[in-house]
């Protein structure tokens, strides 16, 4: 354990990789992008497994967003696509193409999505 965290590599861009073993299992990590490595060994990792999970990643997270119209984004989520607007989302419904919808669609969604509903405080 005195091992970690351990320097794995350099990307192509010459960051530094390390692997360690955090709270939530084992990682590798490229300045501020934490890769989850559950299927292999912190202390024998190679280079190049790391820098295949790494790209793997970085593909997940550029295809989570559909569209983006500045303060507004469609996002690709774990239920389906939904936009927001960093405060409010709302989904989409599931006849419309998230890739067509334009940026006065996706305002009217969010106008017409229900506010969160606040639970009333306990009082003890």
């Amino acid at each position: 354990m005195f091992d970690l965290p351990r320097e794995v590599g350099k990307t192509a861009d010459g960051e530094v990789i390390t692997a360690d073993i955090g709270r939530f299992g084992p990682y590798v990590q490229v300045d501020k992008l934490f890769v989850s490595i559950k299927d292999h060994d912190p202390l024998k990792i190679t280079e190049t497994q790391a820098r295949e999970l790494i790209a793997a990643k970085q593909k997940a997270q550029k295809e989570k967003v559909i569209a983006d119209f500045g303060k507004i984004k469609v996002l690709n989520g774990p239920y389906g696509p939904y936009v927001t607007d960093g405060k409010r989302n709302a989904r989409i419904p599931k006849g419309d193409d998230p890739k067509k919808i334009t940026e006065k669609a996706a305002e009217k969604l969010l106008d017409e999505s229900p506010s969160k509903k606040r639970w009333p405080k306990q009082r003890k």
